[in-house]
Parts: structure tokens; C-alpha cells; sequence
């Protein structure tokens, strides 16, 4: 077999199917733009009005095939949710919060990173709007290109900040505003590193270093469910739904722990049933993971879509506002065709481009299986629940990637340092003249105990330490035999570089469309 001509038929399929990808989201895109112009008929410069819907949709389409992918790709890269079963979830449940909780107005200027009152006329603010749109979109583009998953919320923020500033001076920007967003850039990956890593050692410490992990599974799982719940509605309440049935954050939580409270009930004997089947080891903790962990990539979908769609109809919605009234506004009414225009194109940029951002997230950062792809979730819903109480400024997609790579130290630590107590049991037991089999029985004896027994043989162990120490030369093999990286250095690299230059660079990109734009109407 000629591997070589195997190789180079395998990328011209690859090429090919690239290319029918583009072919249909610029079809989508000049779809919409030509839509607009039936739609648009009051309008003052209905050609104006095509072009931003067909750069809105273009937005729509890149936030689907970046952001998208942290809501389904742990649940995909623990295996619970196939790729194609992931794409079919997101895009129904990213469109549904799109267009049911959506919103019928939205803040023009996203927030309000810059003051409309220094835009002097209509005509500059659309200039303004739509090269931030574009600039975004160029971006989130580029980014998914290079896998690397960021913020669409900075995106559209850096986009409107670069153009607001060509257009008013620096006076015209919020840098209080910028400042938190600044913030969250370390705000929000560490949070949710931390709560996600917290969630994985109480799974571990609750079941999984248990001698019985079944019948400890049968207490802890339901009641995990039970978290989730009251996580995932209090977050759908304050986030999701928000637009359309407002609460405060005491309310929202009182409904959501009502709702939690049924669920642990109706879960509890469901676990009991299931579990009764299952064999004690990690494995079967593993699958009583896997319909939570589908509800909840459901869930982030919906919420998502609620939330992110502004990202690509707002700069929409105020172009449309600005052709209509002549007037520059801080809200602006959603028509029903942006709102059906933004929810479609994220189901359709996660359709054809989202698969590479979600194997980013879901198995090029660190090996997930699904009790960790769970705590990634939980850490999602509950670091903006927390970060929204006080104050903080946090990103979704900063936020779940910190989950994965708080998740992923967490075990890189542990494994570690179980190595490194394996290592030093046995090089204790050699100094100590022990023979091969009385070191063999001794380091089954730690790998066979659950976590309170592992302590009692540790306390042996530093005591016999204390009378026959392990010499330096020892540690040292020590330190380097259990030195393993489970987090991949090259995408935490990657996609730090990438969170720290989104603003800058959308900020700087969409200053020069704006000029552009600018001279172009000018020289009409």
C-alpha cells in the first residue's frame, strides 16, 4: 500500500469537505443579507441595513463554532455525549434560548464599555457598530482557526472599545469598565479552576477512594444531582431567563432549592436501581455520571444562547434602530428576524465548524472522564452564580475552560503524589532490607486501602522514616521518577495568549475597518 498517496487522498477529502463548510456559511450569511432587504423596507439606507445583517450573521456563526464547544466539550470528551449527538443538543438548545429568552431589547453598547453621547450623529454610530461586529467576528474567526477558545463577550467589548475610540477619542471609553474586564481574565479561569477541582476532590474523598464506591455512590450522587439542580435553576433564573421573568437572587435560589430538593427524591431510588446493577469500581461511578452530565450541557446551551446571542444581534439590532429613528440609543428594540437570524447562525457554526473547538476544550487540554466533565459543569453554573453576588466581572468560556484546567492539575497533583508516596514506601522498605516480596505485599497493602486506611500505613511509614531516613540522593529520584504533566503546557500556552490579546486585538482591528467604513462613505 502507497501510504503516501493514502495521506494525500485522505487531506484532499479533508480540503474538500473544508471548503463545502465555507461554501455553506457564506451561503447563510448572503442569505441573511439578502433577507434584510425584505425585511427592512422602513429602513432609510436598506443596503446599509444588508450588509450589517449579513456581517451580524457572519458573528452568529463564529460564536457557534468557538464558544459553543465549552458547553458540550467536556461532555464529549468524557464520552458521555458522541460529537454528533453534542452538535444536535447545543444547536437545539443554544437556538431555543436564543429566541425564547432572548430578549425583545438589548443594550446597544455592550457593557457600556464606551458613552454614545460622544458619537455626534447616527451615521458615525452605525460606522461604529459595524466594524465592531466585524471586527469581532474576524476574530472569533481566527481564533477558532488556531483552536483557541475565547471570549465572544470580549470580542464584540474589544470591537466596540477600538471603534468607539477612532470615532470619540479616548474620553468616549469606560476604563473602569475595562479594568474589570482586565480582572476577569485571571477572575474568572481561577474560579472556576477552584470550585471545579473542589467538586473532584469531594467525588474522590466521597466515593472513589471508598473500598465500597457503590454503596458509597448511593449516598453521594443523589445529592450531587441534587447541587446541580439548584445550581443549573438558580442559574437559568438569574442568567437565562432573565429578559423575560427578572428575580432577585434570594427568590431564585428559594425556587431552585424547592426544585432541587424534589429532584434528590425522585433521583435517590433511580441511583438505588441503577447502582444495585453495578459492578464497585470506577468505571461504574462513571456511567451513574452521564445523564446529569448531558442535562447539564443542555442547560449551559440554553443559557448560553439566552445570554450570548446579544454578542452577534446587538450591534445588529442597533444599526436597524439607528436606519429607523435617526437617533443614537443605549437599547434598541429586537425585531423577530435578528433574533431568528442570531439563534441560527450559532447552530450553524456549531454544525460545520464546532467539532474543533470542542475537541480543544473536551481532550487536547487534559484526559476527562465524566464524574471531572461534571465538575467542569457544576463549576461553570456556580462561579457565575457566585461571581454575579459579588460583583466580580467573569467570562462563561474563561470560566469553563478553567474548570478543565483546574480539573486537570487537581490530577496531575494527585497522581504525583501518589506516586511519590509509592516510590518512597518502596525505597524505605529496600533501605530497611526488606526483601522483594515483603515490599511487593506492602505496596499492594497502600494500593488496595481506601483513603482513611492510606493514612494509617503513611503514619507507619513517616515514623519507620524517622529512625532510617530516605538520604537526599533518594528524594531527588524521587522528585524527577514522579515528575508527569497531565495538563498540556502547549494549550495552556495557546489559549492564555489568546484570552490576553482578544480585546487588544478586536480594539485595534476594528479601529481601521472603522476608518475604512469612514473613508467609504465619505468618498461616496
Amino acid at each position: 500500500m502507497d501510504l503516501t498517496n493514502t495521506s494525500k487522498k485522505s487531506a484532499a477529502l479533508a480540503n474538500g469537505h473544508e471548503y463545502i463548510r465555507v461554501l455553506i456559511a457564506l451561503a447563510f450569511v448572503l442569505a441573511v443579507g439578502f433577507y434584510a432587504t425584505t425585511n427592512g423596507v422602513e429602513v432609510s439606507n436598506i443596503s446599509i441595513l444588508a450588509i450589517a445583517a449579513a456581517i451580524g450573521a457572519y458573528m452568529a456563526v463564529n460564536i457557534g463554532a468557538n464558544d459553543v464547544a465549552n458547553n458540550v466539550g467536556p461532555a464529549v470528551g468524557a464520552k458521555a455525549l458522541s460529537m454528533t449527538g453534542a452538535i444536535v443538543i447545543a444547536a437545539i438548545f443554544e437556538a431555543s434560548g436564543a429566541l425564547i429568552a432572548g430578549g425583545t431589547v438589548v443594550g446597544t453598547i455592550k457593557n457600556g464599555i464606551i458613552d454614545p453621547n460622544f458619537i455626534g450623529d447616527s451615521g458615525t454610530f452605525i460606522w461604529v457598530m459595524m466594524a465592531a461586529l466585524l471586527a469581532g467576528a474576524i476574530w472569533l474567526n481566527l481564533a477558532t482557526y488556531l483552536g483557541a477558545p475565547v471570549s465572544t463577550t470580549h470580542s464584540i467589548v474589544g470591537g466596540v472599545l477600538g471603534a468607539g475610540i477612532a470615532a470619540g477619542g479616548w474620553d468616549i471609553a469606560n476604563w473602569d469598565k475595562m479594568t474589570a474586564i482586565v480582572a476577569s481574565w485571571v477572575i474568572s479561569p481561577v474560579l472556576g479552576g477552584i470550585i471545579a477541582a473542589l467538586f473532584l476532590m469531594y467525588i474522590k474523598r466521597a466515593i472513589t477512594y471508598k473500598s465500597d464506591m457503590i454503596a458509597a455512590a448511593k449516598k453521594a450522587v443523589p445529592l450531587l444531582v441534587g447541587v446541580m439542580v439548584w445550581a443549573f435553576s438558580t442559574y437559568l433564573i438569574l442568567k437565562g431567563l432573565k429578559k423575560i421573568w427578572a428575580l432577585d437572587f434570594v427568590t431564585a435560589a428559594m425556587i431552585a432549592f424547592a426544585i432541587a430538593l424534589t429532584a434528590y427524591f425522585i433521583v435517590r431510588p433511580i441511583v438505588d436501581k441503577a447502582a444495585a446493577a453495578l459492578e464497585n469500581n470506577k468505571d461504574s461511578v462513571n456511567s451513574l455520571f452521564t445523564i446529569p452530565l448531558i442535562v447539564s450541557a443542555a442547560l449551559l446551551s440554553f443559557a448560553h444562547g439566552a445570554n450570548d446571542v446579544a454578542n452577534a444581534i446587538g450591534p445588529l439590532a442597533a444599526i436597524n434602530e439607528a436606519l429607523l429613528t435617526g437617533a443614537v440609543t443605549g437599547k434598541a428594540a429586537i425585531p423577530l428576524w435578528i433574533m431568528i437570524v442570531g439563534g441560527i447562525g450559532i447552530a450553524v457554526g456549531l454544525a460545520l465548524f464546532g467539532p474543533k473547538l470542542i475537541k480543544t476544550v473536551g481532550s487536547e487540554i487534559t484526559e476527562l472522564d465524566k464524574t471531572r466533565a461534571f465538575c467542569i459543569a457544576m463549576a461553570a453554573a456556580i462561579t457565575v452564580i457566585v461571581a454575579s453576588q459579588l460583583g466580580l466581572p467573569v467570562s462563561s468560556t474563561h470560566i469553563a475552560v478553567g474548570g478543565v484546567f483546574g480539573v486537570g492539575f487537581l490530577r496531575e497533583y494527585l497522581k504525583q503524589s501518589y506516586e511519590k508516596k509509592l516510590k518512597s514506601i518502596v525505597a524505605h522498605s529496600e533501605s530497611a532490607g526488606h526483601d522483594g516480596y515483603q515490599t511487593q505485599e506492602f505496596v499492594k497493602r497502600f494500593q488496595d486501602a481506601d483513603v482513611d486506611e492510606k493514612r494509617l500505613i503513611l503514619k507507619e511509614l513517616k515514623a519507620a522514616q524517622a529512625s532510617s531516613p530516605i538520604s537526599s540522593a533518594e528524594r531527588k529520584g524521587l522528585k524527577k521518577a514522579t515528575k508527569k504533566e497531565l495538563v498540556k503546557r502547549s494549550a495552556l500556552l495557546r489559549i492564555a495568549a489568546a484570552w490576553v490579546i482578544t480585546v487588544p486585538a478586536s480594539a485595534t482591528l476594528s479601529a481601521m475597518l472603522f476608518y475604512m467604513l469612514l473613508g467609504f462613505s465619505v468618498s461616496r
